[in-house]
């Protein structure tokens, strides 16, 4: 059973939450006594002299944890590059627009930054908000390097300023079920999602890739965002007796669903999330998700190199907590926006985007990064972790031939 053990989360969520509470207080002052709109407040400049980029998160609602985590990625590559002498000769400023993962929110968001000057957009938390921010941006001709959104869709049009520094969903999706084939023997798989673009899309290519795989699906279906219990679908999964719950949606459901999952005492021995892997998970689901599996791009403390490890350290001293598993994707997104700058020797947002699709090699906090023709990051990693103790560890990795390696 995924939940067999039971262990405290107090600590660590007493370490990680606090300080964040106290940075968005410090945050909302700053907005109020300026005046400014929500998303200028936290600009270091106003200057006219100053490169505007643009960093589209949700700072509000169910996901406001993970767009403070990528504003704050943000921010530090800006405070990074301007105390090594900023970009051609001047001062970035960053301008975070909250985008709510709403559509419509989203929409109303990129025309905002477009209209105050930004000259790039980083950014893209749900997929479901990137793809109008791309269309309003793409008529704009502002490159857009998003930092999370996976689904295909996004650098699928043929549009020359969509870029991510993170995987698309199709390859996640082999990758899942290659997972549960051979390291995990799994059967029977029930595949469950929120209704979102992204979950959606991953549902879809996980479902076609386990069938591909000889695992029977025998539960591929959709839940409604934001419930409180979810306790009559999960008795209806349970009864079909899958090995596993593999839910591709948003980490508060996925709390939820564990909640659920332990109080029905279910024999499903493995439940799985996609992109979960975020400290509000452990802080919503306490001891419910202990033993829980999520699939995702490496997690910043797990990346092993030494400009990681350096994020890492600069993350921790700057906010006093860990790096949430987006930040570390937007701080490059950042750096590699500066770069294309520096190569193209210009500000201008067309001159920024040739220049992305032109770059050979970027040594970023997440490993090298370059770009195919659509925009996708071209060497993509992916891992799986699981939640021991009240935090994540390493479950198992990718070898240099594409298999997975168990880390238990």
């Amino acid at each position: 059973m995924f939940t067999e053990a039971s262990r405290s989360t107090r600590g660590a969520a007493a370490f990680r939450g606090t300080p964040l509470i106290r940075h968005r207080i410090i945050w909302l002052a700053a907005v109020l006594l300026t005046g400014l709109p929500f998303g200028l407040a936290s600009s270091p400049a106003q200057a006219k002299d100053t490169i505007k980029i643009g960093v589209l998160a949700p700072l509000s609602g169910s996901y406001e944890d993970a767009g403070v985590d990528i504003v704050d990625g943000a921010k530090l590559a800006v405070e990074q590059i301007n105390a090594s002498g900023g970009v051609l000769g001047q001062k970035l400023e960053l301008i975070p627009q909250d985008d709510a993962c709403n559509p419509d929110v989203a929409a109303k968001a990129a025309g905002q930054l477009a209209g105050a000057g930004a000259v790039a957009v980083d950014g893209g938390y749900c997929s479901s908000a990137a793809l109008p921010e791309l269309r309003v941006l793409h008529d704009e001709r502002i490159p857009y390097v998003l930092d999370a959104s996976a689904f295909p869709d996004l650098t699928q049009h043929g549009w020359q300023n969509a870029f991510r520094t993170i995987g698309q969903t199709d390859s996640q999706g082999a990758l899942v079920a290659n997972l549960l084939k051979t390291a995990l023997h799994v059967k029977r798989a029930a595949v469950m999602n929120d209704g979102t673009t992204y979950a959606q899309g991953l549902a879809r290519s996980t479902v076609a890739a386990l069938k591909a795989e000889g695992v029977e699906v025998v539960y591929d279906n959709a839940i409604s965002p934001g419930q409180s219990d979810y306790r009559d679908v999960v008795k209806t999964v349970n009864d079909l007796k899958p090995d596993v719950l593999y839910y591709t949606g948003y980490y508060t459901e996925a709390a939820v669903l564990a909640k659920d999952l332990r109080s029905l005492k279910s024999g499903i021995k493995y439940f799985m999330g996609n992109g979960t892997a975020d400290r509000s998970l452990i802080d919503k689901g306490g001891e419910a998700v202990e033993g829980m599996i999520v699939t995702t791009s490496p997690l910043p403390q797990f990346l092993n190199h030494p400009r990681a490890r350096e994020f890492v350290k600069a993350y921790r001293n700057a906010y006093q907590r860990e790096p949430g598993p987006y930040s570390v994707y937007e701080y490059d997104a950042v750096g590699v926006t500066a770069q294309a700058m520096r190569q193209a020797k210009s500000t201008k947002p067309e001159d920024i985007a040739e220049a992305l699709h032109g770059l050979k090699s970027y040594n970023g906090a997440t490993g090298e990064i370059a770009f195919d023709q659509k925009g996708d990051r071209i060497k993509a990693a992916f891992m799986a972790v699981t939640v021991r103790n009240g935090r994540f560890e390493p479950y198992a990795t990718l070898d240099s031939q594409g298999r997975w390696v168990m880390k238990r």
